[in-house]
């Protein structure tokens, strides 16, 4: 794994897309073996009878024994949530002066009026300027390090997906924030890149390995690599994925159904 980017001259992007000559051959047969593990697994977990509600796992299930400061989780929330939106225009070349301001709108604009961003409507000047000038720094540093971003690389921005288990009794929901490289070639070529506004920690490998497996599972083809970025630290963790990374993230996932089903 790469704790940190190996030099100041390296991006982000410099290090996920890495060399082409060194990318191992397209894993197009591993999803399916996976699969049937799963519903083998799950099938001793739940049994044969259909739930009332579905078992559902995201990405949020993985970090389990993350410290969270309660009273800073919501404003923490919009953070991130702002920063995602800056990633996005910044991935669709738009030329961002108030990011504050730019990605709020852009927000508001995608979800409406929910919780949080009646909070941030509720906000007092000084603690709006306390909001904008921490997204403002972390905006730098995203800005800073991810580098060039061609199109290409086929980038995608806020990729949804979801996998059905078990004849329903369990659904695997993901969210990628930028993912680059196409599942069509004759080598494998896609980067998955979650980033982060809070510190990398062991909830963040887990993360990074669930990523992994719910896009092999998507696609049938194994993502080159999985990786995570913090726009608190700088850092950048990022992981090549192979067959022990998804057995491993296979495992963590029946942990967390068998606690949810429990």
């Amino acid at each position: 794994m790469n704790s940190v980017l190996d030099a100041p001259p390296l991006s982000v992007m410099d290090v996920l897309r890495g060399e082409r000559s060194t990318r191992p051959s397209a894993n197009n047969t591993a999803a399916a073996g996976l699969r049937a593990m799963l519903e083998d697994a799950i099938y001793e977990l739940l049994g044969p009878d259909l739930r009332p509600d579905a078992i559902t796992v995201r990405p949020s299930s993985l970090r389990r024994g993350t410290v969270v400061e309660l009273n800073s989780a919501p404003l923490a929330q919009v953070r991130g949530i702002l920063i995602n939106q800056a990633l996005r225009l910044l991935c669709a070349n738009v030329a961002v002066e108030d990011v504050y301001r730019e990605s709020l709108v852009a927000w508001c604009a995608e979800t409406g009026a929910n919780d949080l961003t009646r909070l941030v409507d509720q906000l007092d000047s000084d603690d709006s300027a306390r909001l904008g000038a921490d997204v403002e720094a972390h905006w730098v540093t995203l800005k800073r390090s991810l580098g060039l971003l061609s199109s290409r690389w086929l980038p995608r921005t806020s990729l949804r997906a979801h996998q059905r288990l078990a004849g329903g009794n369990v659904v695997l929901r993901d969210v990628i924030d930028l993912m680059v490289g196409t599942t069509s070639g004759a080598v494998a070529s896609v980067v998955l890149l979650d980033v982060t506004t809070s510190a990398l920690d062991e909830g963040a490998e887990r993360v990074m390995r669930y990523h992994a497996l719910v896009q092999t599972l998507r696609t049938s083809v194994v993502p080159l690599r999985t990786s995570m970025f913090s726009t608190a630290t700088g850092e950048l963790w990022s992981s090549d994925v192979d067959d022990e990374m998804l057995t491993r993230s296979l495992g963590e996932v029946l942990d967390v159904i068998g606690g949810l089903a429990s």
